[in-house]
């Protein structure tokens, strides 16, 4: 009687444990996700990873060594074409500038009291002219001395050498308002590198320097942006480069905005590529810029090379890889069937096929699966 118990008892047990075993393990790993395949159309993407950048970003340096007065601008503020950016101590240039103008000024005093001069040494050599004429004629006739001759004649010459030399004078006054005049414009221009304008409307990414501190020649002060050249340099494998077109379109996630989608265009295609990294640089422009941006920034870009319509697709995730062949696993009677495919095109989660039904119920292995096999039974 204990024997037939201690029996009843393993067998209750056995039987339990297969039922649990059954129940626990062998349905949930015969049990499949399914999906349905679908038809429309499927774009076959290229992907690549680059950085923002900008085709212009321009480099605000000092034409001239000094030290910094001010600086009217920072990193990341806007400015516009034309806005003073920095003032650098000009030292003496100033005065030079004011000393070259009150040269001018005084040369053109002279040269004004010259014209007035030989205004009134015109009037006396007509003058002159006149008695010098009448004296010769009345010597001529014997009714003037020689002496008196000689002295109109005379006071015509010295009339005549004091025009001489007030044109001369006035030949010089006029010359030295143009040495002054240029003078004063070169003094213009270098007081003029000494403030520091934008070239263009665009935003300060980088600032150099600080107040008081004393610059160099060509030292770079601001690092300014070109908005309207923002764009992110993509680098694409040479495997897939030779898809990539001008003007396609594209789809670009920044790291710092990963979840927003922002939509562009290809509008340079560089034409050597890396040789060691074998990657081909795409660059890409955004339809609207985003804002804030920040260069250098990491981008992941989406190139929509072709588009295939009312096709037949199913998940990328469904593709197996079963007796040397690539396809899906299908279910039938609550069979497991190997259907192989023919790849027309990858997208980036279906891939456009041919050679299934479109009401064929897909299988999808996962970790938690027993491995399909032609044949095997399986659970919904």
């Amino acid at each position: 009687m204990k024997t037939l118990l201690k029996y009843i008892a393993i067998a209750l047990v056995v039987g339990f444990g297969a039922i649990t075993f059954y129940k626990k393990v062998y349905i949930p790993k015969t049990t499949y996700e399914t999906l349905s395949v679908s038809r429309g159309d499927l774009s076959v993407e290229v992907f690549g990873i680059g950085n923002v950048d900008a085709e212009h970003i321009y480099s605000i340096t000092s034409q001239t060594g000094g030290k910094i007065l001010n600086l009217y601008t920072d990193e990341g503020k806007w400015v516009k074409k034309g806005d003073v950016l920095v003032k650098i101590d000009s030292i003496d240039i100033p005065q030079q500038l004011k000393e070259a103008q009150i040269a001018v000024q005084k040369a053109s005093s002279e040269a004004n009291a010259t014209k007035k001069e030989l205004k009134s040494l015109y009037a006396q050599q007509q003058l002159a002219q006149i008695t010098y004429k009448r004296y010769a004629k009345l010597k001529q006739q014997s009714f003037a001395s020689k002496a008196e001759y000689d002295k109109a004649k005379a006071d015509l010459d010295v009339i005549n050498a004091q025009i001489q030399a007030s044109k001369a004078h006035l030949q010089s006054a006029l010359m030295e308002i143009e040495r002054s005049k240029e003078a004063v414009n070169a003094l213009k221009e270098r007081l003029s590198r000494y403030e520091i304008s934008s070239p263009i409307d665009g935003f300060v990414i980088s600032r150099k320097v600080e107040v008081a501190q004393s610059v160099l020649p060509s030292q770079v002060i601001f690092e300014i942006v070109d908005p309207n050249s923002v764009w992110v340099k993509t680098y694409i494998d040479e495997k897939l480069a030779g898809r990539v077109k001008l003007n396609q379109k594209v789809t670009i996630q920044l790291r710092s905005q990963f979840e927003k989608k922002f939509s562009g265009k290809v509008v340079n295609i560089v034409p050597v590529s890396d040789k060691i990294t074998k990657e081909r640089e795409v660059d890409v422009k955004f339809d609207k810029l985003p804002m804030p941006f920040f260069i250098n920034e990491q981008a992941q870009v989406s190139i929509a090379s072709k588009t295939y319509k009312n096709i037949i697709k199913v998940p990328a995730r469904a593709l197996s890889f079963y007796d040397g062949k690539s396809g899906v696993w299908v279910a039938k009677d609550n069979k497991a069937h190997f259907i192989p495919l023919k790849i027309i095109a990858r997208g980036n989660k279906f891939v456009a096929v041919s050679g299934i039904d479109e009401k064929a119920l897909i299988l999808v292995e996962t970790d938690k699966n027993k491995p399909l096999k032609e044949g095997a039974s399986i659970h919904l």
